[in-house]
């Protein structure tokens, strides 16, 4: 628990470090005095000031700032530019509002650009996938008695989805990936069953505790065993990587659902029928056995992406990440679709969590899964930051960008007393957005 907590600590915190970056950068090179730059909030912990810039490390490492010159004192500052009193030189509010645009974009742009670095450096080593096939279950078959989207448009187990809205489907990802951000939207799906095509028009619904679309349908895998447990009930008995179960009990199996099948039948004893090589062999479990875990891990499909040069590289990083800005960018607008926010809504202690135990079980299956998977994870956290600090909201970067494009329409700043309003109402607001999401973050592990 204590290593994914500081795993995920030192993943949000890198992010962080290049959103602050950006601003730092840019002030420099707008010639902004910038006093502070610090990792984390409150007292700082490690302080060390180089020229005429203190390094902090705040006390909570979650979030983190860029003091520049005359910022802290935003209210008295403009006070002093509606009396006529031009700022100190080299401070915030000295600069022009263009130059304070540059100042708050270049946070969300350096997320961004981070995310292009990553996404890139991925594609040009080149990375292994562990994925699934485009066949699937019926979920209505995995928990009977509700009807959902798919069986109502006609989908049946067994179906291999090829194509969904004219984009070819190759994997269960890019289904989920379509499916999720769609509720609500008909979709014409093309399948593949006995080897017929067919045309099926599906809507999803909205699933509320995640925010993402739905249609009831579930991972098919083939009952082909990629590894056993050592000392597992499945070991003992003498099954091997690379056996395919035939049957259980006499019934066949067509995926790895249908073994679930009879074991929820509570037999006795559990035989099954195994092929290894072209010999057919069996086994069979006791009553105990099969209340356990077997210890069979079911076998995925691999496959390794081309590395590809730094040029393209980086246009397909750039694209990706153009991609995952989308998804990001659509994915804000569920949220006013009556989605349940405690569930759907991640605050900073769940991200923080959630990059950890990424981190903690990509290791598990060695260092190259989880430089990928973090890498991964660091590019779509990057990018939600990047869209969140651009929302024209008070306080945060799209907020400030906001007001001064008011400043440049109007000529002239705003009054001293509606920025303090705006700032106010930035404040309560992103104050009840933490307190909300630190109430689903609790609602979460207390769930766990």
């Amino acid at each position: 628990m204590i290593i994914k907590i500081i795993l995920g600590l030192v993943g949000l915190g890198i992010v962080v470090f290049i959103h602050e970056l950006g601003h730092f950068l840019a002030a420099r090179l707008a010639k902004i005095d910038v006093e502070a730059f610090s990792i984390g909030w409150g007292s700082p912990i490690l302080k060390k000031k180089i020229g005429t810039v203190e390094y902090r490390l705040g006390m909570f490492p979650v979030g983190g700032y860029c003091k520049m010159k005359g910022d802290s004192d935003y209210n008295k500052v403009w006070e002093d530019l509606n009396n006529g009193i031009q700022p100190e030189k080299g401070s915030y509010h000295a600069a022009s509002p263009v130059k304070r645009i540059l100042v708050c974009f270049a946070g969300p742009f350096f997320n961004f650009l981070f995310a292009v670095f990553l996404l890139s450096m991925l594609w040009g080593f080149g990375f292994e996938v562990t994925t699934l096939g485009n066949k699937i279950i019926l979920q209505s078959e995995i928990q009977p008695g509700e009807i959902y989207p798919a069986d109502d448009a006609g989908i049946k187990t067994g179906d291999r989805i090829i194509e969904i809205n004219g984009r070819n489907i190759s994997f269960y990802h890019e289904i989920q990936e379509v499916i999720a951000l769609n509720p609500n939207k008909p979709l014409l799906i093309k399948l593949e069953r006995d080897e017929e095509i067919l045309e099926l028009t599906v809507i999803p619904t909205l699933e509320k505790s995640s925010g993402a679309g739905r249609i009831g349908i579930n991972i098919w895998m083939d009952p082909l065993i990629e590894s056993v447990m050592e000392d597992g009930h499945a070991a003992i008995a003498g099954l091997q990587a690379g056996d395919v179960i035939i049957s259980a009990n006499g019934e066949t199996l067509r995926n790895h659902f249908d073994l679930f099948k009879v074991r929820e039948q509570n037999p006795e004893i559990l035989v099954l029928e195994y092929e290894r090589d072209g010999v057919i062999g069996q086994v069979q479990f006791n009553s105990e056995e099969i209340e356990d875990q077997l210890g069979i891990a079911w076998a995925p499909i691999y496959y390794r992406t081309p590395r590809l040069s730094i040029p393209a590289a980086v246009v397909t990083g750039t694209k990706e990440s153009f991609k995952k800005l989308a998804v990001t960018v659509k994915s804000l607008r569920l949220l006013f679709m009556g989605i349940d926010l405690t569930k759907a809504v991640s605050g900073p202690v769940r991200i923080t969590y959630m990059m950890g135990e990424m981190a903690a079980q990509s290791i598990q299956h060695g260092a190259g899964a989880a430089l990928r998977s973090i890498a991964e994870f660091l590019a779509l956290i990057s990018i939600a930051l990047c869209v969140m600090n651009l929302l024209p909201l008070p306080i945060i970067d799209g907020g400030m960008i906001l007001l001064y494009l008011v400043e440049i329409v109007r000529k002239k700043p705003a009054h001293p007393r509606a920025i303090s309003i705006f700032q106010t109402c930035g404040i309560v607001i992103i104050g009840a957005l933490m307190v909300f999401a630190l109430f689903g973050d609790i609602l979460f592990f207390i769930n766990r």
